[in-house]
């Protein structure tokens, strides 16, 4: 089956709070973005989640929906760096401020997330975390 294709079955088919945080993440990663399109962090925001949405499903293609697709988020370390040493030009009681400080935190608890599952991954746990995907 397709990676992606398999990856948008596996998130559909998660458990209700997986979906939840699938769906804060995309809404700190892609709604904001849209409406700041003409600054350079919203523009490598956007390049920095299709990179992840494309390593995630190639990863899923690879070893299926395991507890590696949070890998795909390794995009998001070179971002978040980035971004940090921006916060300086970008003040805090301004919108764009505001969101950019806000996806940081977001975006760091999901790498810390997905670097438990990585280490889970790589300890053995590499079953599928949603079945009945094909």
């Amino acid at each position: 089956m397709n990676g992606v294709v398999k990856f948008n079955l596996g998130i559909i088919k998660s458990p209700l709070r997986v979906k939840l945080w699938v769906g804060m993440l995309l809404a700190a990663n892609l709604a904001p973005p849209l409406l700041f399109l003409d600054h350079i962090e919203a523009q490598v925001v956007l390049l920095s989640l299709v990179g992840s949405l494309g390593l995630m499903s190639a990863l899923t293609g690879l070893s299926g929906f395991t507890r590696l697709v949070g890998a795909g988020h390794a995009p998001w370390i070179p971002l978040l760096a980035w971004l940090w040493m921006r916060l300086d030009q970008l003040p805090a009681g301004d919108a764009l401020g505001v969101w950019i400080r806000a996806l940081i935190l977001v975006n760091t608890i999901s790498l810390l997330l997905d670097g438990i599952d990585a280490f889970r991954y790589l300890a053995g746990d590499r079953e599928e975390v949603v079945l009945n995907l094909s």
